[in-house]
């Protein structure tokens, strides 16, 4: 699964020509023009050449930024693979801390007491530490063709994905003068970290969710299912939307604290009043294995260094720029600079 950005699609075409053009004509690529890209075009180091392969799994909502990251690095490293996959959050944990990836996307914290993530992560001797990448607004869609659902609250969210909500549940039990036509629910799988989020927020405890919705750790998987039903709802990381606003109507969300309805954009997410929503995403790297493996050292500095603009080309909202220099910080002090 990918999203496909048709301007990064062009960026890598042109960067991937320049980096060949440097290699062949003898010449540096760091001379390379600008390609006019969201973000700067990833030069060719000088230093000595990297290999290896670096595994990455967990969060499908982190996906999109790790893979444009990949994608970068390995032009600017031919000698590296990155592959990057997607289990979802928790099942992702469980990989990592069995020692078989090297880095969790995650669009939650570590559960550091669960015996499938901190435990293990601990019973493993593995180090690992959390670095925040963007901020996601997740956002629950439903089909444009849908005229009479445009904003709802925490508790209509509660009783279409609540755990006591009725399999045969009518948008019109959701609140009165909707039609009386069937919710048509979708939503990501329990390993999802956006899973857990959603059912920890609006229904008031992780996990706790209706039993009548299809599921899938593929966002993609949701997007087509809500997309193919005017009485469809489903939810997910704001960057899925953005890359599928053709196919797709954001509703607004009224926390009930005054605020109205609020919809998810760049600004309301940035500054939290798109809440109760509004939620950071992270990555986990294996710190020991960062102080041994230099491929892997350098794919996290240069992560960190292509945050802002690789996340927000791919649909999330980037960090603060003082919240972006602690994690460098923080991942300085773990590595040993």
């Amino acid at each position: 699964m990918s999203i496909t950005n048709p301007k990064r699609l062009v960026t890598l075409t042109l960067v991937a020509a320049f980096a060949i053009a440097a290699c062949t004509s003898g010449g540096d690529a760091t001379n390379a023009p600008a390609t006019g890209g969201a973000s700067a075009s990833p030069a060719v180091s000088d230093a000595p050449t990297l290999s290896g392969t670096i595994t990455i799994d967990g969060s499908s909502t982190v996906f999109p930024i790790t893979q444009a990251v990949a994608e970068d690095f390995q032009i600017a490293n031919p000698g590296v693979q990155v592959p990057v996959a997607f289990s979802g959050t928790g099942g992702g944990f469980k990989k990592f801390c069995k020692g078989e990836t090297d880095l969790n996307d995650a669009s939650r914290p570590i559960k550091e007491a669960d015996e499938g993530e901190g435990l293990a992560c601990t019973a493993a001797g593995i180090e690992w530490i959390q670095l925040q990448v963007a901020i996601d607004g997740l956002t629950v869609v439903v089909n444009p063709a849908n005229d009479f659902a445009t904003c709802l609250s925490i508790a209509e969210l509660a009783t279409i994905y609540g755990p006591d909500s009725p399999e045969e549940l009518l948008w019109s039990q959701v609140r009165a003068g909707f039609p009386a036509e069937k919710v048509e629910r979708y939503m990501p799988g329990a390993d999802s970290g956006t899973f857990d989020y959603f059912t920890e927020e609006i229904n008031g405890e992780t996990d706790a969710a209706t039993q009548f919705a299809t599921q899938s750790e593929d966002d993609n998987t949701l997007v087509t299912g809500v997309a193919g039903s005017t009485y469809a709802i489903g939810f997910f990381g704001y960057a899925y939307f953005v890359e599928n606003t053709d196919k797709l109507s954001a509703l607004e969300i009224d926390a009930g604290e005054g605020g109205g309805c609020v919809a998810p954009t760049d600004a309301t997410i940035n500054d939290n009043s798109y809440a109760p929503l509004s939620r950071p995403l992270f990555i986990y790297p294996d710190v020991t294995k960062a102080k041994t493996r230099p491929e892997f050292k350098a794919f996290v500095d240069f992560y960190l260094e292509n945050a802002t603009a690789l996340s927000a080309e791919v649909g999330y909202v980037a960090l603060p720029e003082a919240l972006l220099q602690d994690q460098k910080d923080a991942w300085a002090a773990a590595v040993g600079g």
